[in-house]
């Protein structure tokens, strides 16, 4: 058949010529300037990506010399057996850098009553992995609503127009879960972890955030030298509260560079900005916006950038078993162009 074979962010394949793989490109680029108010990328850049698109290869790879960390979230779900199994696996099967254990609830709040069994499963990891093993969950504030948590739901109240409530308990959900993320995360220091991740950070919007930055200072101020890990929930903040702020910057509305800053205020070694995937663009497309939205976090950050490149997000195709020329061709394009530190 005639055309190059590519994908659609839902991982679908069809095929196109290289013309139309570059307009896609440039107008990938162009969602991306519009939507976060950045700068465009430049044109050696966006040829790179056509390159990389363009090509009939399978797989697609950097350049020996600018292979880039790989750290993990959500490793060890019982897919080959026990999670400790599964972590053995990604270690010497995959080859993965890092792996994380992680509870099924992947949530803190749930966590935190079955701590001990959870330090039980790290101490062994660690004895039987040589690579760092982080644990992580999700700061999930939605968790502490009625009726399964302590406060008011601000979802059911907002709708109401009972807006000083809703943020109150917005407020008081923050307070609550910062308290668990530390707890979890003592816990799991004792327990011999290299590290926390909190994933997902800002999924239920800016309280979801102040909780994760609150948390991370605290942990920091304990332990100097631990590995702590975020990784965004998305490109962009949403102002579900719409007025709190972490060192006197507004959380509401923020993009990944400014994300970035705030989270090395608070003291985190990784930060991983997360860009959502459009499943009615290709994957070009995709990955042009996300690279031009990333950019300038990259450009500005003193620490390590790993991009949140898996199902959904950062130009990876949003199935459950993401097709390799997809991924690696997204993987690789991000890591050229954004020189990552990781993925």
């Amino acid at each position: 058949m005639e055309g190059i074979p590519t994908r659609m962010g839902d991982g679908s394949l069809v095929r196109m010529t290289r013309a139309e793989i570059e307009a896609d490109i440039h107008a990938g680029v162009e969602a991306g300037v519009k939507r976060a108010k950045v700068e465009p990328l430049g044109a050696d850049a966006i040829d790179h990506l056509v390159d990389v698109f363009a090509s009939r290869a399978r797989f697609s790879a950097v350049d020996i010399g600018d292979e880039c960390i790989l750290t993990s979230d959500g490793v060890g779900s019982q897919d080959t057996g026990s999670r400790i199994t599964d972590l053995q696996n990604y270690e010497q099967t995959v080859c993965t850098d890092t792996v994380e254990l992680y509870h099924h609830d992947y949530s803190f709040k749930p966590i935190k009553p079955v701590l001990p069994f959870e330090q039980e499963i790290m101490r062994q990891a660690q004895l039987l992995l040589t690579i760092p093993v982080a644990y992580g969950a999700m700061p999930d504030l939605g968790r502490y609503t009625v009726p399964d948590g302590p406060v008011p739901n601000w979802s059911q109240l907002l709708p109401l127009g009972r807006i000083d409530e809703a943020r109150a308990a917005q407020e008081e959900a923050v307070e609550v879960a910062v308290d668990d993320i530390v707890y979890v995360a003592e816990g799991m220091y004792e327990a011999g972890a290299d590290g926390i991740n909190l994933d997902t950070a800002g999924a239920a919007g800016d309280a979801d955030f102040l909780a994760a930055l609150r948390a991370i200072e605290r942990i920091r101020a304990r332990y100097p030298d631990w590995g702590i890990q975020i990784g965004m929930a998305s490109e962009f903040v949403l102002g579900m509260h719409g007025e709190l702020e972490y060192d006197g910057v507004r959380l509401a509305g923020l993009w990944p560079a400014d994300q970035m800053r705030l989270a090395a205020k608070a003291g985190v070694s990784i930060f991983g900005p997360a860009v959502n995937v459009n499943t009615g663009k290709t994957v070009a497309w995709n990955v042009a916006r996300t690279c031009t939205i990333v950019k300038p976090c990259t450009d500005a950050a003193e620490i390590p950038i790993h991009l949140n490149g898996g199902m959904g997000v950062g130009g990876v195709p949003m199935h459950a078993l993401p097709p390799v020329d997809a991924v690696s061709r997204a993987s690789r394009a991000c890591a050229d162009v954004l020189r990552l530190d990781g993925l």
